[in-house]
């Protein structure tokens, strides 16, 4: 039975979203459920893609989510304005190199703890109640640097913190995934990197504002409760994922939420759209039911398609860290200071706006020009930064044998090509890098996503403890010449990876990705698929 011999979907009259037993509901049900398996695409789940009006309720859901991409950016971004402005509050006069290495390293590695738990958890628990265990690690956190006096209790409230940002940076995309329109998932993912960038902008500003207050930097820190207890009690009255009520049999609930998230749809559409959802992910229902944890986490490696998928995710996240910007982030504002500017925390908040304005950017495209594309043409920018910056170094520490020395007066045109090479890398990252591995979700079926989005958030959290706790040792081994060429070249590598592995996934739903892993890492599948989406779409018209 092929999909030209179907009759069409918009046609059906469904009343009850669980009966399989009418002719037509059977046929569409097999008809979803045998494509899925076999890799193509059903002309049933193109046609009930068609109703896919972006709803009040939906963006609202998005925004109350993208909270965590906020608290995210914000509690990364803070402790660069924090660092240079703590002097002896925690006992040592100054902070030691080593000290401030264990502060923001203590972040990574909470993240990569609880990224490496999120995803799986929330498989057990759903999505929304661990964004939630991550909004009270958020507060915890926050009060405790507040009021912490030692180096110790610091990096101890630091690691508290990145357990809450490890949960909340695998979470909240894949939940804003899962609830997103096809058409749309990819800009909804990248409106919580804004969120992440914006956060960071706000710290930047704050940092600036607390920069000469006595124990300002307290308040840097502490205001991170806000959003945070703003999002938890906002979590209370957020839906679940359909695809985990799906999962738990739980269909009367899933039709209720995609009844909200698609409210200019009929009665007979929500049908049809909860008959494809669960006819695209009755394979994966089924290995669920059938199999442990541990055979679905071995399964990421046994078989193929889940393998390339998480090469795929794995990869981008550790390009997304092994470039170097998480270093900018977290000590722009002791490189600027060290180079001869006299306001560090404000050419820092020049950096984070490029990273803000560049973001918005790819809002806009991604899911016009595609994940890929998006990729491919902005690695080369980043590339080119970072050689620029290599050799504005080169030349302006000439004269202190390569290496920045405390107190030394360097040219200012080496330094405003410093800066400008930094506003040429962040706003290439911006624009496709910041964004694109964070939709890893896409990349995984149903039974091992919260596996796969785990073991990808891990891979970027480690990737980020290795760059920020060498970072300092880099720079004082290598020289600052050395360290930012040495960015660039892995900025190379990773942009190969992208060219030879990276696959389209845009305008692809959820249940269609899994196969474009069938057979290799899908650079043609990939594309082929999406040609046959707009056959069909163009055929219903």
């Amino acid at each position: 039975m092929t999909c030209a011999d179907e009759k069409a979907p918009g046609s059906q009259t469904v009343d009850n979203p669980d009966n399989k037993n009418s002719p037509d509901a059977f046929d569409a049900f097999n008809d979803i459920a045998q494509n899925t398996v076999a890799g193509k695409i059903s002309e049933y789940a193109v046609v009930a893609e068609g109703e896919e009006h972006t709803t009040w309720f939906v963006w609202l859901l998005v925004c109350c989510c993208t909270i965590s991409g906020l608290l995210f950016g914000y509690d990364t971004g803070v402790i660069s304005g924090a660092l240079v402005t703590i002097n002896g509050d925690l006992g040592p006069s100054q902070l030691s190199d080593g000290q401030k290495e264990f502060i923001t390293s203590a972040t990574t590695l909470g993240a990569l703890l609880g990224g490496l738990v999120a995803g799986a958890m929330s498989d057990w628990t759903g999505r929304r109640l661990v964004l939630g265990i991550a909004d009270i690690l958020f507060i915890g956190g926050a009060v405790g640097q507040a009021v912490c006096h030692t180096v110790w209790s610091m990096i101890g409230c630091r690691f508290l913190i990145g357990l809450g940002v490890g949960l909340a940076s695998c979470i909240a995309p894949l939940y804003i995934q899962e609830l997103s329109p096809t058409h749309l998932r990819g800009r909804m993912v990248v409106l919580n990197v804004v969120m992440i960038t914006l956060g960071q902008v706000i710290a930047y500003g704050i940092d600036a504002g607390f920069e000469n207050v006595k124990g300002g930097w307290r308040w840097m820190v502490g205001l991170g409760i806000v959003p945070a207890a703003l999002q938890l009690g906002v979590l209370m009255f957020l839906p679940e994922s359909p695809r985990i009520l799906v999962r738990r049999g739980s269909m009367e609930a899933a039709h209720k939420v995609l009844s909200l998230v698609y409210a200019a749809a009929t009665p007979e559409q929500i049908n049809i759209k909860l008959k494809v959802l669960h006819a695209a992910i009755q394979q994966s229902i089924e290995i669920a039911n059938s199999t442990t944890f541990f055979e679905r986490f071995g399964s990421m490696i046994s078989i193929p398609a889940n393998r390339r998928a998480l090469i795929v995710g794995c990869g981008m996240q550790a390009f997304q860290q092994l470039c170097g910007f998480n270093t900018l982030m977290y000590y722009s504002a002791s490189l600027f200071q060290e180079i001869g500017f006299n306001q560090p925390t404000a050419v820092g908040l020049i950096i984070s706006g490029t990273n803000f304005v560049f973001t918005l950017l790819a809002l806009k495209y991604i899911d016009m020009i595609g994940r890929r594309r998006i990729m491919v043409l902005s690695a080369p920018g980043m590339i080119f930064g970072l050689t620029l910056a290599a050799i504005a170094f080169y030349y302006m520490t000439r004269n202190t044998g390569g290496n920045l020395v405390d107190g030394s007066h360097y040219p200012q045109a080496w330094s405003a090509i410093v800066l400008l090479s930094m506003i040429i890398f962040v706003a290439s990252y911006a624009t496709g890098l910041g964004n694109v591995p964070w939709q890893q979700g896409e990349l995984f079926g149903l039974e091992v996503r919260g596996i796969g989005t785990s073991l990808s958030t891990a891979t970027n959290w480690a990737a980020n403890l290795v760059i920020n706790s060498t970072y300092l040792s880099l720079m004082a081994k290598v020289t600052p010449s050395g360290a930012f060429g040495f960015y660039g070249g892995l900025c190379l590598l990773g942009w190969l990876f992208c060219v030879f592995c990276l696959p389209e996934t845009a305008g692809l739903s959820l249940e269609e990705v899994r196969s474009v892993f069938k057979n290799g890492f899908g650079i043609q599948e990939s594309e082929r698929l999406r040609e046959v989406k707009r056959e069909i779409r163009e055929r219903k018209k």
